[in-house]
């Protein structure tokens, strides 16, 4: 019995770890969606595989074109990742395009994660999206893992 616990909770804690940890807004003043949900997946991240952050919310204002995604990643304080792209471009991956009216309530967005993302340490990651007017659309940040898959 004392065994089958033991196992039992091996992997319930394997499990709890392979999750998602909780996003928080990161922008410094207003941002021009109200984000009700942010998820990244597959989690945890695969390096030189793709990853797809979704966003929920309220637009406020159209995502229009010359709008950008940031993706940074920081460990002990110091810039370990960095990816920048089109988010105009992203959008059309999935079907959608520039002006993107505030009907739209989620937006997915899938990169690559590069192939010298750091394996196996917890980065400080910070998703920023910015419209082509300059205005912050979003800024997501958590703690995450990427492994080599």
């Amino acid at each position: 019995m004392k065994f089958f616990a033991a196992i039992t909770t091996l992997v319930l804690a394997a499990v709890a770890s392979a999750q998602m940890p909780t996003p928080y807004n990161c922008a410094t003043g207003p941002t021009q969606i109200d984000i009700t949900s942010f998820t990244l997946d597959p989690y945890p991240l695969c390096i030189n595989k793709m990853v797809c952050a979704s966003g929920t919310g309220t637009l406020s204002t159209p995502v229009i074109e010359g709008a950008t995604l940031s993706i940074t990643g920081r460990y002990l304080g110091r810039l370990v990742y960095t990816d920048n792209h089109d988010l105009c471009v992203l959008l059309a991956s999935q079907g959608f395009s520039c002006p993107m009216p505030t009907t739209m309530t989620s937006i997915t967005a899938c990169v690559l994660v590069k192939p010298n993302a750091p394996p196996n340490i917890a980065v400080a990651l910070q998703v920023t999206a910015v419209n082509g007017d300059g205005g912050v659309l979003f800024c997501q940040a958590a703690t995450v893992t990427a492994k080599n898959c």
